[in-house]
């Protein structure tokens, strides 16, 4: 009787202790927090404790794009890479003062931007040199390797653009969408070779979008480090697909595993995209034309590792047209945003994304090749598993020589 007592006291005693344990907890955890702030605004305040400083800035200006927008006007998008101020005092272009204007003020904080807008009459097909010149006279440079009008902001070159991103993401993915009725009659080891072919593929693509991420992190501002963001974010977006896949019954395989695959493909081809979009922007129109007919190859056998999971089923033609936009559709964006507005920043950060989408999604697709070894008692490494891997990897590097040839 007075345990029972006892216990019917605790328990009316224990809402009434709950808040003052939570506040007091909440108190102990926000305390380092508070006295960090504190130090930080200390340190700040005082330069760190050294005083004033009578050490030069240090300016480091990031120029982010160069374009010719008329036929007498040149504009120039910098960043203040540096831990100072800097103001932009003069421009030379081809070793001429000239006259600028600023979308903003003359002197850039921290990781401000702007763009220089400078009058000068440049000549088609000639290289121009450009020299910004800070305040206390330090000079960064930029070029125009073949001077070309950048492409306008307009319908016509809108659709344009949109044209060679279906010619270079979504033909390809259909057609190689088009083997999925050849593949359905495929037996149980023409099958495992088909999903570990499609693991070769993936695998190619994640490492050629590593490559790709890290040159674009190298163009973005030193100040984000972006190359630290690459693997990063790509664990990030790994681990959160995992996660999600764990939770969601019936996605290893079938028909989401198919659109899993088409997202990050589609990821890569957004890559793509902005590298033929940057190229015409620049006027390297004979590359961006080469880079068309080398992406378009190159993607086909994209479809084939989107129909390897759903060889066994039977969707509806919504779905494949779904999976040819899902994978193909981002080479038309990254297109637009190639040719139009380019931040290596973003890219790099939307590259790193695509590396963890078809890191888990080759995850996913081993696990099927293991589940299928399993029911078959055969092991899971075999030839025709080791050859998928292979001639994936072959077929995606043969291609690939095509473009960088």
């Amino acid at each position: 009787m007075s345990e029972a007592t006892m216990t019917g006291d605790a328990s009316t005693r224990e809402p009434a202790d709950k808040p003052a344990l939570n506040l007091r907890w909440i108190g102990l955890g926000l305390l380092p927090l508070l006295l960090l702030v504190v130090v930080l605004v200390i340190i700040v305040a005082t330069d760190g404790g050294l005083g004033e400083r009578t050490a030069p800035p240090i300016e480091v200006l990031n120029v982010e794009r160069v374009m010719l927008p008329e036929p007498n006007e040149i504009k120039v998008s910098v960043v203040n890479d540096g831990p100072d101020a800097i103001t932009i005092a003069q421009v030379l272009v081809d070793d001429a003062y000239w006259n600028f204007f600023l979308s903003g003020d003359n002197t850039l904080g921290r990781l401000e931007s702007t763009t220089i807008t400078i009058p000068y009459p440049w000549v088609e097909g000639e290289a121009h040199a450009i020299a910004i010149i800070s305040s206390t006279g330090v000079v960064f440079d930029a070029e125009v390797p073949v001077a070309i009008a950048s492409p306008q902001s307009n319908w016509a070159t809108v659709a344009r653009f949109a044209l060679i991103g279906t010619y270079v993401g979504v033909i390809p993915v259909a057609l190689g969408l088009l083997w999925y009725p050849f593949m359905r009659r495929l037996g149980q080891g023409s099958l495992r070779f088909i999903l570990a072919l499609t693991v070769g593929l993936l695998v190619f693509l994640a490492v050629d979008m590593w490559e790709e991420a890290r040159e674009f992190a190298l163009e973005a501002p030193a100040a984000f480090d972006a190359p630290l963001l690459v693997p990063v974010v790509a664990l990030l977006t790994f681990m959160l697909l995992m996660t999600i896949a764990a939770r969601s019954r019936g996605s290893h395989e079938g028909l989401p595993l198919a659109y899993r695959i088409a997202l990050g493909i589609g990821l890569h081809n957004l890559g793509e995209g902005l590298a033929i979009g940057a190229a015409f922007a620049l006027g390297e129109v004979a590359l961006g034309v080469f880079l068309v007919v080398g992406f378009t190859l190159h993607n086909v056998t994209e479809g084939i590792g989107i129909a390897a999971p759903i060889v066994r089923e039977r969707p509806a033609l919504q779905h494949f047209a779904g999976l040819t936009l899902l994978a193909g559709g981002p080479a038309i964006l990254g297109v637009w945003i190639g040719g139009f507005i380019f931040s290596p920043l973003w890219t790099t950060i939307f590259l790193a994304i695509g590396i963890g989408a078809i890191a888990q999604v080759v995850v996913e697709v081993w696990r099927i090749i293991a589940r299928g070894a399993e029911r078959s008692g055969k092991p899971m490494l075999n030839w025709a598993t080791f050859g998928g891997v292979t001639a994936g990897i072959a077929i995606m590097y043969v291609t690939a020589l095509l473009i960088a040839a």
